[in-house]
Formats: C-alpha cells, sequence, structure tokens
C-alpha cells in the first residue's frame, strides 16, 4: 500500500516539533540548573568551600596560606566534587578568578584546575569601610567582563556575595546572575555540588 504524501508530511512534521523541543519538554521535566548553566551566559559566583571558622588570624599575609584559614578535608572534597559536577554537566566556562585568600585560591584550583586571580575579589570582612567600594568594583568588573557563551567563575567569599546578592551563600555554593547594561543583578538560581 502506497503512503499518502499527507502522511509523509504529517510524520515529518512530528518529528521536527520533537526534535527542536528543548529536553524539558521531551523527558517531561523542568531544566536544572546544571541544564541552564549549559547555556552559558553567566556570571557564577561561588563561595569557597568549607574553612571552619570565621574571619582571619590578626597576622594574615596573603603570601603565606599558614596565617589564614584554610580548606577542612570536607572542604577540598566539597570543591572537588563541585568540580566534578561541572564537567559532569558539560558546563562551558569561559574563563575562572579567585580572591587572593589561599581558600579561596584552593578551591578554584581544586575544582578547575586554572584561574587568575583578582583582588576586586578579596574579602572586607571585618572591614566595613570596604564594602562600598569593593561591592562597586566588582560590579564594574562584572559589567566589563561579562561572558558571551560560556559562564564567568568567581571564587569569592560570603560578605562579598552577600554584598552584592543580599543572600547568605553556605561554602562551596554558586549563584548564577545575570548583569544588565547598568550594573543590576539579578540572582537566576542558586545550586551546590550535590543538586
Amino acid at each position: 500500500m502506497a503512503i499518502r504524501p499527507n502522511r509523509i508530511f504529517l510524520a515529518a512534521w512530528m518529528l521536527a516539533v520533537v526534535f527542536t523541543m528543548r529536553p524539558e519538554h521531551v523527558f517531561g521535566r523542568e531544566p536544572t540548573g546544571w541544564d541552564l548553566l549549559q547555556q552559558g551566559g553567566y556570571v557564577v559566583l561561588i563561595r569557597h568551600a568549607t574553612a571552619p571558622g570565621s574571619g582571619d588570624p590578626p597576622d594574615l599575609r596573603l603570601d603565606d596560606c599558614a596565617t589564614q584559614r584554610n580548606l577542612s578535608e570536607e572542604g577540598r572534597s566539597q570543591a572537588r566534587t563541585l568540580g566534578e559536577s561541572f564537567r559532569r554537566s558539560k558546563v562551558p566556562i569561559e574563563k575562572v578568578y579567585s580572591s587572593q585568600w589561599c581558600r579561596c585560591k584552593d578551591t578554584a584550583r581544586l575544582a578547575f584546575g586554572t584561574f587568575e586571580e583578582n583582588s576586586v575579589l578579596n574579602s572586607f570582612f571585618g572591614q566595613p569601610e570596604l564594602e562600598a567600594p569593593r561591592t562597586e568594583a566588582m560590579k564594574a568588573f562584572l559589567m566589563q567582563a561579562r561572558p558571551s557563551r560560556g559562564n564567568l567563575v568567581l571564587v569569592t567569599h560570603q560578605v562579598n556575595i552577600t554584598a552584592l546578592t543580599g543572600i547568605m551563600p553556605s561554602p562551596g555554593e554558586l549563584f548564577a546572575v545575570a548583569i544588565d547594561d547598568i550594573g543590576n543583578l539579578e540572582v537566576k538560581f542558586r545550586l551546590t555540588a550535590a543538586d
């Protein structure tokens, strides 16, 4: 029996609809944060992984990790798991920047391998006079460095993220942020490696 042309057209149309649908419609689920990060275009703010305590010793020196609060073994594992989540989800990364504090650099190194230090991401904990200028400098940097195809990853501190977003992050938590042309930030979603 010959197949009628209108049946061939209908079958081709149905296949075209299925192949142009987004995965969440095909598989009946909403996209996860990891799915959205695959699309790129986000600034990803990450609070360094678990480093017990708060603040730093009074003799802190950026060139000497022994004078700082550092990642625990749990924090090192958390950072590695975060990086594995990015790789498993095939999240495109344009660039990774880190605060100059050792706990941030170690988080970036264990999660992503390579990174660049940027002092605009440094903590101002215990120095409230630095909050406004550091936050404005960070916004200016984000506007200048907005990603085009991949994602821009910034490993920083709780105080920096809270000043930008108004939200208190957990250790190792990430915030996917969109920033417009005049520096307004919008948190699109939050994730941990376990999500």
